[in-house]
């Protein structure tokens, strides 16, 4: 166990390895009720700070978008999902106080749920293990009864793989846990998590974007609606649109590397001539692929694939080659 976010979390329980194998073969359960759940009550006014088409969001459906400043960083990324009769965000928990007073300031009305749990389902047999939710595809929301408990589902992730985040009321969290875990999940914890989402190229917030990053230098212009494109009338629009057409001068690449030592979060990135150019973001070992792997912020003039580089570990150089994202393919049910 150990703090994080204010939280005391679990790292593991049988083994980092081993859970980020289940989830990859079998399927994983995870207890993310540290993240931050709340509900929106004007879509529209909120639109105006994401570059997301929330108000073309259908009934049933969630979406990743981007919460924004005034220069086009990202205060936060989080889900928005259409329940029919309301929308609900789910937000990253280091940053889910710093997003509900960025809305209010913005005129943003939402209402926070501190009372809810929300668990996460994920690996290629998560449908088999959750029949109550296999009829929902990638990216689907509903509200569904599980082993009597009334939930939130949405048929998404952050693994890579097929599998449902289940929200309920806190009170019935346990039970649902145990339910999930009698039809065959394994726990899993924060290191299986990290390695995962690192594996399917996932940023993480605070790591690998934060409040100085462009959409535009992070991969992430795909979460700009295309009805958003037409007009850039959202926070920060501007300044992402002038990203859009100018370039920006570093870019979010993958690296894997030689051997097997991974290369930890702020270990510098070299050029093949010794130059510093960057710096890695997020790095471990990738049991799925056996191999060390990382993304990091590097010049724009050495972002293209196949791109020789050098990361410092420990004084010593680690050859590595820049490489497309995801390292692995993403399994989801479309």
């Amino acid at each position: 166990m150990v703090g994080f976010a204010g939280y005391e979390m679990p790292v593991q329980y049988a083994g980092i390895i081993a859970e980020h194998l289940a989830c990859r073969n079998n399927a994983a359960l995870f207890d993310v009720s540290h993240m931050g759940q709340a509900e929106l009550s004007d879509a529209c006014a909120f639109e105006k700070l994401v570059p997301g088409d929330i108000l073309g969001l259908k009934p049933g459906r969630q979406r990743y978008t981007l919460l924004l400043n005034e220069a086009g960083g990202i205060v936060d990324d989080l889900m928005v999902a259409n329940l029919g009769n309301r929308f609900q965000l789910v937000l990253n928990a280091s940053r889910k106080h710093i997003d509900l007073k960025h809305l209010a300031e913005f005129g943003v009305a939402v209402t926070e749920l501190p009372d809810r749990a929300l668990l996460a389902l994920q690996g290629p047999n998560a449908a088999a293990m959750l029949p109550e939710g296999d009829s929902l595809r990638f990216m689907a929301a509903s509200e569904r009864e599980i082993a009597g408990i009334a939930c939130v589902v949405t048929r998404s992730g952050y693994t890579g793989e097929d599998g449902f985040e289940i929200g309920c009321a806190a009170e019935d969290g346990i039970a649902l846990a145990e339910a999930l875990l009698a039809r065959g999940a394994v726990p899993a914890g924060l290191g299986a998590r990290d390695s995962l989402r690192l594996e399917a190229g996932l940023c993480l917030y605070g790591n690998d974007i934060d409040e100085h990053t462009n959409p535009v230098a992070a991969n992430l212009t795909w979460a700009i609606g295309k009805r958003r494109k037409m007009t850039w009338d959202f926070l920060g629009g501007e300044p992402i649109r002038a990203a859009l057409e100018n370039g920006t001068a570093e870019k979010l690449v993958g690296i894997r590397l030689e051997g097997r030592v991974p290369a930890r979060a702020g270990a510098v990135i070299r050029s093949g001539s010794g130059e510093c150019i960057g710096r890695v973001t997020s790095g471990t070992f990738g049991p799925s692929l056996n191999a060390p792997v990382a993304l990091g912020v590097v010049r724009s003039d050495h972002a293209a694939d196949a791109t020789h580089v050098d990361l410092i570990v420990r004084d010593k150089a680690i050859p590595g080659v820049v490489s497309p994202l995801p390292f692995i393919p993403h399994r989801y049910v479309r």
